[in-house]
């Protein structure tokens, strides 16, 4: 996009998918109103650009890659600001979304098509239900804004099967054996700078029960090691903002954290001065080497059933865990038959102690 000096007036021009567009911006040619023409150029471009995308939709031409990169956008700047983890969410089912139905028309994409999409999921990548569910979600998003935008007529998500959430909720809690094959293979992915990342945050998760960001997201202010505390600064409920106190292990990892530069417990080795987002690729390695299969936030469901084993009430434990409700509990409790078999012991027990006694 550039400026010219045409009848004493700055002119603008342009092209837009092979056409030129060019135009009086009506100020003089003068030094101090470049900046002005400028800015008149770039919103007759924006202006141009908007109205070609919406003449290429109406015409049932938008190929999906285009409309994914244009709510995904929408997602983040609009309808998700604010809320990192949920547009982390979404545009992470869109890898999978993109690449299958890639430049196929917004408009061709009907339950039909989403169905081959749900069996290529299922059979080429052995996705969970639970990806398989938050992947549809997305996609429903996806065609709701749509039909707002005029790219396609109606929701199609919503002809297709879902997962129902008690399929897709994850049950898999780690065994001692299983966490220490996990764990010595873990401590081996160490970056650059030399942290052992995914040890330290998978540590923290299966001793505190904390979720990933809560960790990574991590500021130094968060901690006070003379009262053994870690202060949840930030999270997407009132609930989730609390205080948990730190085993002796979780009080060494953190103590080595502290000294690091600056004001994260887990700096960005890519980009300074900002935390770590994520360990999952050192996580997928740490499973595949040690056999071990399951994913991240299964630690935190592990540290759940193990502290409901130990006797821990429903109540306490969503405070630990930053629920708002008991019902989420359900979802991350998993007692085994063992645990449920004691707790039936310990029933009798106290119906046998009773002075009352039916004969």
């Amino acid at each position: 996009m550039g400026l010219r000096q045409r009848d004493g007036y700055w002119h603008y021009r342009f092209v837009v998918r092979g056409q030129e567009h060019s135009g009086n911006t009506g100020l003089e040619a003068i030094a101090r109103n470049r900046k002005s023409a400028e800015r008149i150029a770039a919103a007759r471009h924006k202006e141009i650009r908007a109205q070609e995308i919406l003449e290429h939709a109406t015409s049932k031409k938008l190929d999906f890659a285009t409309a994914a990169g244009l709510f995904i956008r929408f997602c983040e700047d609009v309808k998700y600001r604010g809320k990192a983890s949920t547009f982390r969410s979404i545009k992470t089912s869109f890898s999978s979304l993109v690449h299958f139905f890639g430049d196929h028309p917004v408009a061709a994409v009907d339950a039909g098509a989403i169905d081959l999409y749900k069996q290529w999921r299922l059979a080429e990548h052995a996705v969970a239900q639970v990806t398989l569910r938050h992947n549809l979600h997305a996609l429903s998003l996806f065609f709701q804004h749509g039909v707002k935008q005029h790219w396609c007529t109606e929701n199609w998500v919503r002809k297709v099967d879902i997962p129902s959430d008690r399929e897709a909720v994850r049950n898999n809690v780690l065994s001692e054996e299983q966490e220490e094959k996990y764990f010595v293979v873990a401590r081996k992915y160490v970056d650059k700078m030399g942290l052992a990342n995914l040890y330290d945050v998978g540590r923290l998760m299966i001793n505190q029960g904390l979720r990933p960001e809560e960790i990574t997201n991590g500021a130094k202010s968060w901690v006070d090691l003379d009262q053994k505390l870690y202060k949840v600064g930030a999270g997407k409920t009132p609930a989730a903002r609390r205080t948990v106190y730190l085993t002796e292990e979780s009080c060494k990892i953190l103590a080595g954290r502290m000294k690091l530069p600056g004001e994260w417990l887990f700096p960005s080795q890519r980009y300074p001065h900002r935390h770590l987002i994520k360990v999952n690729k050192p996580h997928d390695l740490a499973v595949q080497k040690s056999g071990v299969s399951f994913v991240l936030y299964d630690l935190r469901h592990t540290f759940a059933t193990r502290m409901s084993a130990q006797g821990t009430d429903p109540l306490t434990l969503a405070s630990i865990l930053g629920h708002a409700n008991l019902r989420t509990i359900q979802r991350y409790v998993h007692p085994q038959s063992a645990t449920q078999k004691l707790a039936q012991e310990r029933y009798e027990a106290a119906m046998n102690r009773r002075k009352f006694r039916v004969v």
